[in-house]
């Protein structure tokens, strides 16, 4: 037992499935095994920023069943605004940590539990070294690039919803003779998603960030599944896949700023041109955020929260929750943004992949 009795809880960064499954062993473990209160922090530090702070109480009734099994986070996150360099009305940026380290004061905790990526928990460790926060963090991401954890909370139903995604195209694809083209979610050098739906799906070609691909060979490719009497294709692409030219596709918006996007219809166009056959593109987008969590992510999820909470109660900070060899463990938190778990030229699905006849772009 320790002498913690407030702790609080935050998501930060991109929303994905399970957050809840975490948020709710987190309430479930700090009050039937400890005794403690529980206060769920709103927007991430974006709630810390508001005057009052935003939070609310979590309570056993709030961590219900049915809440592990909800799409998206009760306490809502944010992938804007750098404590460090935070957007102002006139334009400008300021340095507004100091506030975020006084809203967590003043709230009275004794330690925080933030649920986040690689980049928000950058900045996250930033503010509990220059606070003196005591933190724990817990993994979520579905690219799945921590390089720390074999698996992230997300991960599981994005590669989920990628994978029903490929069983609804194929159908429609034979009966029209098309290539049908996936694009999934998958930033620079992470192309678990791509990769792994593309295996499960029966993919014919996967073009994933590591691996620069060459259009004539994906090209080769079609014409030769077509050649042996298969009249469809499917082609599962990652968001930030690139030639061997190193060009990336990229989309800008109004508000300002560019997210990837667009190599889906890119691809379409330079197949039909190489091929003849009919392409058409479907981008899920942030349909792979949203949904029912699986049960992978619920499990890892509630797993990764009560193991989170144990920690505070030994008073061991600074520390990232891991899933590694079948169990949960524990390491120093820079461990979760160093190294990037990219896939290698020897990734155990890379061969899986070859071995099964797709095609990766590069041959």
């Amino acid at each position: 037992m320790s002498s913690t009795k407030t702790i609080g809880v935050l998501t930060s960064g991109d929303d994905c499935a399970g957050l809840n499954a975490v948020i709710r062993a987190v309430v479930t473990r700090a009050i039937l095994g400890y005794g403690w209160r529980v206060l769920g922090i709103h927007q991430g530090t974006r709630g810390l920023l508001k005057r009052p702070v935003e939070f609310t109480p979590l309570d056993l009734a709030t961590a219900s069943t049915s809440m592990a099994r909800s799409a998206g986070t009760i306490l809502g996150t944010t992938n804007r605004g750098d404590p460090f360099a935070f957007p102002m009305p006139d334009g400008t940026l300021k340095d507004r940590s100091e506030e975020v380290i006084e809203g967590y004061h003043m709230l009275g905790l004794d330690g925080l539990i933030a649920i986040g990526g690689d980049g928000s928990m950058a900045v996250l460790r930033h503010l509990a070294q220059q606070g003196d926060i005591p933190l724990v963090g817990v993994p979520k991401t579905i690219d799945n690039d921590i390089g720390a954890t074999e698996t992230s909370v997300g991960y599981h139903t994005a590669v989920m919803v990628a994978t029903e995604a490929i069983d609804r195209l194929q159908p429609t694809a034979a009966s029209h003779d098309r290539v049908m083209i996936l694009e999934v979610m998958g930033r620079d050098c992470c192309g678990h998603i791509a990769l792994a739906a593309g295996i499960a799906g029966g993919a014919d070609v996967i073009l994933i960030p590591e691996i620069p691909y060459d259009l004539d060979a994906v090209a080769a490719h079609i014409k030769e599944v077509r050649h042996h009497g298969r009249n469809f294709a499917i082609v599962v692409v990652a968001e930030a896949a690139q030639d061997k030219s190193g060009e990336l596709v990229q989309l800008s918006h109004a508000l300002g700023g560019t997210t990837y996007g667009g190599i889906g219809h890119v691809l379409g166009e330079a197949i039909t041109r190489r091929t003849g056959a009919e392409a058409r593109v479907t981008v899920l987008g942030h349909v792979q955020r949203g949904g029912q969590p699986t049960w992978v992510d619920r499990l890892v999820g509630s797993a990764f929260g009560v193991y989170a909470v144990d920690l505070i109660a030994q008073g061991k900070f600074d520390r990232l929750v891991a899933w590694q060899n079948r169990r949960v463990v524990d390491m120093p938190l820079v461990a979760a943004f160093e190294p990037t778990q990219a896939i290698g030229a020897d990734d155990a699905l890379v061969s899986t992949a070859r071995g099964l006849g797709i095609c990766l772009g590069d041959r």
